[in-house]
């Protein structure tokens, strides 16, 4: 069975209705590590539709948190904003620099300014969650409840806390973080409490006090959440295994979930999704691919597809490069499977029908809506990626698939080329995919041919002529070309790449010659004899 499938089923024995929840605090660029949790849910979500129920999914923008540091992408202008809620602060210009005036005229703020662009990406993805947006939720009233629970049981909550994750809080902590007449959550200590007000001290000595009907203020984060569990009533949730860890958030908030008189949801968690070679992808230092960068790159239903066929509990090591052509491979090898007529047969172990049955279940989670659009096209990723180097013109292209007038390309497979095309001239597409025919002679690699490999380029040559121009014709004339004179069709391919690549190894070479004139490639070996002779 498939994981989401079991999530579904454990949350089918809790009833029938269900908020299925994930959330980001959009403090730097979203990357396709994010993608992880929201897809996460999604595929709960639909998982849990499928099997039924009343599903609702939901995205918590935590745009109540605060500015922490002034990170790498930032102007130092921002210095002035640390501690003061991100929801509530310009956006930053393409310079860095806070953009005041768009602040002031639309209410632009900083939270927006990277959540919008994520959100654009989740719904190329498939993915279109209710949002709920923390710092609205706190300044309506949403979480007054949880917080006058919290702060009237100030001394059990710090109990919870201090016992289940082993750490000890200061003498002086509150559950309630209060704003302070700048604005800021920094330096502010809490003096007294009489609801609904929190009276506070900040670091220049000037007093105040905080209304928690109002949200002036915001709830610890270990509070915070099961807070939003209580008042929205989340009943699964898919996290990070930091905050899953023992003696971590999920740990303290099932308890003091208790206190608000709500169950804790059903978790989920995930494991990370690194960069290859690079470690854990990290929005504040940079190390990312984004959510549209890589959409820009690969169809969108292999991004989902790279969360449906891997276990949450399995950490995701991506690269834009092999690993992705990979993917696309796996993912084009199941979309064709035949499913159903697999799993007629009566005598699949149970480890293999499993495997069938997870197999079938991630391509159907990967798909953009109820059908899977990216059936519409044949043309694999690999062949796609020959073909946008081998014809420079689009309709190149689609002369090769044999597209006429009368029958052209949809609008799907044009913005795979697209893709395709954008992918290739990126820094990402992979050394070993790229096609480079030169139209000089290598003189100096020709120069190091032993003799055995001059006859081998002489015999190719002869039977190319002599070819038909297909595939399969040309794989064996460059097998012939050395079983004939007794040698290696490695030396074949090896002179091959010589003459027409300028380099000792290359790409697949027959399904990209027929993807070229004859009379060019024989020009081309004709040239090399020459020199050689």
């Amino acid at each position: 069975m498939h994981w989401a499938d079991v999530v579904a089923l454990n949350l089918s024995r809790r009833g029938n209705k269900h908020i299925v929840s994930t959330g980001i605090t959009p403090s730097g660029e979203f990357h396709i590590g994010h993608l992880r949790e929201i897809l996460t849910g999604d595929m709960i979500a639909r998982a849990a539709s499928d099997s039924g129920l009343d599903v609702d999914f939901i995205f918590i923008v935590d745009d109540a948190d605060p500015l922490r540091r002034v990170y790498p992408f930032l102007d130092e202008e921002y210095a002035k904003f640390i501690g003061h809620q991100i929801g509530d602060i310009p956006a930053p210009k393409a310079d860095g620099k806070p953009d005041y005036q768009s602040y002031e005229n639309n209410g632009w703020n900083y939270a927006d300014h990277f959540l919008n662009p994520f959100l654009d990406a989740l719904a190329t993805i498939g993915v279109r969650p209710r949002i709920v947006k923390n710092l609205a939720s706190y300044k309506s009233g949403k979480f007054t409840e949880c917080a006058k629970i919290a702060c009237d049981n100030s001394d059990k909550i710090k109990e919870i806390i201090e016992r289940v994750s082993g750490r000890e809080l200061p003498a002086n902590w509150f559950p309630w973080s209060p704003l302070n007449s700048n604005g800021s959550l920094e330096g502010v200590s809490v003096t007294g409490y009489e609801f609904p007000l929190v009276h506070y001290t900040d670091a220049n000595g000037n007093t105040g006090s905080s209304d928690l009907t109002k949200g002036e203020g915001k709830l610890p984060w270990r509070i915070d959440w099961p807070a939003k569990w209580s008042w929205i009533g989340v009943t699964c949730e898919a996290f990070g295994k930091d905050h899953g860890a023992s003696g971590g958030s999920y740990d303290t908030g099932k308890e003091i979930s208790q206190l608000f008189g709500y169950d804790a949801p059903q978790p989920l968690v995930y494991e990370w999704i690194s960069l290859k070679g690079k470690g854990a992808m990290s929005s504040s230092s940079g190390n990312t691919i984004g959510p549209m960068e890589a959409l820009q790159l690969v169809p969108p239903e292999i991004l989902r597809y790279l969360i449906a066929q891997s276990k949450p509990n399995k950490a995701i090591e991506f690269d834009a490069g092999m690993s992705l052509v990979n993917l696309a491979d796996d993912y084009e090898r199941n979309s064709l499977r035949d499913f159903d007529n697999e799993l007629a047969d009566e005598n699949l172990s149970r480890r293999r029908r499993v495997q069938i049955e997870d197999a079938q279940v991630a391509i159907k989670l990967s798909a953009i809506g109820e059908t899977n659009k990216s059936n519409n096209s044949t043309v694999s990723f690999r062949h796609l990626a020959l073909l946008a180097q081998t014809k420079s013109e689009d309709q190149l292209v689609w002369e090769s698939l044999g597209f006429t007038k009368d029958s052209q390309p949809s609008d799907l497979l044009r913005d795979r080329l697209e893709k395709m095309r954008t992918w290739i001239s990126s820094e990402h597409f992979p050394e070993e995919m790229k096609i480079v025919l030169i139209e000089h002679v290598p003189e100096n690699l020709l120069n190091e041919l032993l003799e055995e490999e001059i006859q081998v380029l002489n015999k190719l040559t002869e039977l190319l002529e002599q070819s038909e121009w297909t595939n399969e014709s040309i794989s064996n004339c460059i097998v012939d070309s050395a079983k004939s004179l007794d040698k290696s069709p490695r030396l074949a391919y090896n002179v091959s790449y010589v003459c027409l690549m300028g380099s000792k190894k290359g790409p697949r070479l027959a399904p990209i010659l027929t993807e070229l004139h004859k009379s060019t490639i024989i020009n081309q070996l004709r040239r090399c004899i020459e020199f050689i002779q």
